[in-house]
This record gives C-alpha cells, structure tokens and sequence, in this order.
C-alpha cells in the first residue's frame, strides 16, 4: 500500500490467515516493523486482540 493503509482497510499484505505475507523482508512498512506485541495487546485470544488493533487504528484517523 504505497500511500499508506488507511485505518479500518485490510492490509493487501494479510494472507487468508491473517499472517503478514512480507514478514521479516526488506519492503515491510517500518511501521509495521516498530509493532511490538505485548500481552496487554494480544489478550488471550484474536477477540481481543482485534480490537485493541482497531482502538489504535480509530485513534490514528
């Protein structure tokens, strides 16, 4: 996404298991690099944590 990813759109990156397809390559978004996961983020499921991502991604609109 060259101009950015605008807050509440998928990233073209996800693969259908929600896994980042340009992990751990030179073209990843450095903003995606700098995430660094903590518990309080991840929760104890995808629940949670779905919706910590969409709390920071609502902050940043």
């Amino acid at each position: 996404m060259p101009d950015g990813k605008p807050a509440g759109v998928r990233c073209v990156q996800l693969t259908a298991d929600n896994r980042c397809a340009i992990f751990g390559r030179p073209e990843r978004p450095a903003v995606c690099a700098s995430l660094r996961a903590e518990p309080a983020m991840c929760g104890n499921d995808r629940v949670h944590a779905m919706a910590w991502l969409g709390a920071l991604e609502a902050a940043t609109r």
